[in-house]
């Protein structure tokens, strides 16, 4: 069965209820790092992800959809993208999705926003989550240990792939 989620913009990736973000300098250039953000099956270094799909054809642009499926495979979700700008000349690029249906009930809201920008040793990578469940929800002092342990993860995970490039 799919539950439908709430549609948001760019605004409330910073107003959400629970947010989490990954500010990181990667050792490689941006034009590396976007590539990987952005091939098919991407995020396969995440141990809490099993599969992501794009499923409209390149060139991606706003509109462009995705499916997901969290490790094992139980909680699947799909995407679209509401924001794709791709910069080569100054080498920046950013794109966020919101969920759109997800197969488990109680999340209202759910989306990421991905930025690739030049530092000075290779790429500054800004990655925001952002969520807002359905209902009551659980406590701060829960679901923070939680959302934090579990991005935490995908932050690890993000920094020794690119390490190892």
């Amino acid at each position: 069965m799919a539950y439908d989620l709430e549609s948001f913009d760019e605004p409330f990736f910073d107003a959400a209820p629970m947010k989490y973000t990954i500010d990181v300098t990667l050792p490689v250039a941006p034009e590396v790092a976007w590539a990987e953000f952005t091939r098919q099956n991407t995020l396969d270094w995440c141990r809490a992800l099993s599969s992501v799909t794009y499923t409209s054809p390149e060139p991606h642009h706003v509109g462009t959809t995705r499916s997901i499926a969290l490790a094992p495979g139980l909680v699947k979700m799909n995407e679209v993208f509401f924001i794709w700008d791709e910069d080569a000349g100054a080498s920046t690029y950013r794109h966020a999705f919101h969920g759109v249906h997800a197969n488990i009930p109680g999340l209202k809201k759910f989306g990421e926003y991905t930025e690739v920008s030049p530092a000075e040793h290779g790429t500054r990578l800004v990655w925001k989550f952002a969520m807002e469940l359905a209902g009551a929800g659980l406590p701060p002092f829960l679901s923070g240990p939680i959302a934090n342990g579990a991005f935490g993860m995908v932050r690890t995970d993000t920094i020794k792939h690119f390490a190892a490039m």
